[in-house]
């Protein structure tokens, strides 16, 4: 019994719909082979040239399952589930990348409030304390308008970034 285009038959299992199907053409899969038999890439690289390798669905292709795949290149069906995907919605040259690229991070200081910080941090503690913490500048940055909200964590990057330390003003 012939099945419709994206179905996928292992043998001696039910026929079963793959929504990504990996289709190489000779020139993709030429390429594959020449980037594994040389293994001089990154080793997630070489591990998603074997994925795409071992699915792929064309003539003359091994047609592996995901979880054959995942069991012979010691890696989980979700990551050749997604490099499955990668390569049918991007395809080769963003499947064989190590990470597909993210959207950047909204800055939380723009470079007026980063200075404001390091002014705040150069100044005079609060009364009653012997120098600046990172909690404290964060509060302070706040309560000032400087920011909505700034964390911990984002005071420390930027201190270290401009290379200011959080020292005692006083020397006793």
């Amino acid at each position: 019994m012939a099945y419709p285009p994206g179905w996928v038959t292992p043998p001696g299992r039910f026929a079963v719909y793959k929504r990504y199907v990996v289709r190489l053409t000779h020139e993709e899969r030429k390429e594959l082979e020449a980037l594994v038999r040389r293994g001089r890439a990154h080793a997630r690289k070489l591990l998603y040239g074997r994925i795409l390798l071992k699915t792929d669905a064309s003539e003359g292709g091994p047609a592996w399952t995901d979880e054959r795949i995942a069991e012979a290149l010691e890696t989980s069906v979700d990551t050749v589930a997604r490099q499955r995907r990668r390569f049918v919605e991007d395809g080769l040259e963003v499947a064989l990348m190590p990470k597909k690229p993210g959207k950047p991070r909204r800055r939380v200081l723009d470079g007026r409030a980063e200075a404001r910080l390091v002014a705040l941090a150069c100044s005079e503690p609060p009364e009653g304390r012997g120098s600046w913490t990172l909690r404290l500048l964060a509060d302070r940055m706040v309560e000032l308008g400087h920011a909505e909200a700034v964390s911990r964590e984002t005071v420390r990057r930027t201190l270290k970034k401009t290379n200011c330390a959080l020292i005692s003003s006083r020397s006793g």
